[in-house]
């Protein structure tokens, strides 16, 4: 089994689904930590709907959808935050694809969207608790760095500096 990975609206039912399961699980892990308790229903609907990932619309931003056996597994963002630094957001695998290299592809993937957007480098951020994502960025080569923004629960902010994309005329006869 493979994985694909492609650019699709912010808004298409993948990524609607993607996002809720990616909600889910990140604020459940939040407040099961903090408050002993999952999300309430009411408070994730508000969360959901007050982000629906308009940032990640082109010109200036890009969702990348994984799919793993062809099934809707995974999912990270691109935005551009100025001219010269993307933002990687809302990388997430399901449980149940979790293991079979998608969230690498994913990240390569956007790493290599935020270049066709113009970035020379890409900023994130993430909690203490997600130890795996701290992680994975840290084995992709992205290396801790003081805050970049002010977001509620960052706790941690990284930073990689793009390479090129590459030539696609190559070299120019002499």
């Amino acid at each position: 089994m493979t994985w694909t990975i492609t650019a699709e609206p912010y808004d298409s039912p993948a990524a609607a689904a993607l996002w809720r399961a990616y909600y889910t699980e990140v604020s459940d892990r939040w407040y099961l930590l903090h408050e002993g308790r999952r999300t309430d229903p009411a408070e994730l609907e508000r969360e959901i709907a007050a982000d629906p990932g308009t940032s990640l619309a082109p010109p200036t931003g890009r969702l990348l959808v994984g799919r793993y056996a062809g099934a809707p597994a995974g999912s990270a963002g691109v935005r551009l935050l100025d001219a010269d630094t993307a933002e990687l957001t809302r990388v997430f695998v399901r449980a149940e694809a979790r293991g079979r290299g998608g969230a690498a592809l994913l990240v390569t993937a956007a790493e290599e969207a935020a270049r066709a957007l113009g970035a020379r480098r890409m900023v994130l951020d993430t909690r203490a608790d997600l130890v795996e994502a701290r992680a994975l960025y840290a084995r992709l080569g992205y290396t801790e760095t003081g805050p970049h923004n002010d977001a509620p629960y960052a706790e941690h902010w990284f930073r990689k500096e793009l390479d090129p994309a590459p030539s696609l005329s190559g070299p120019r006869p002499s």
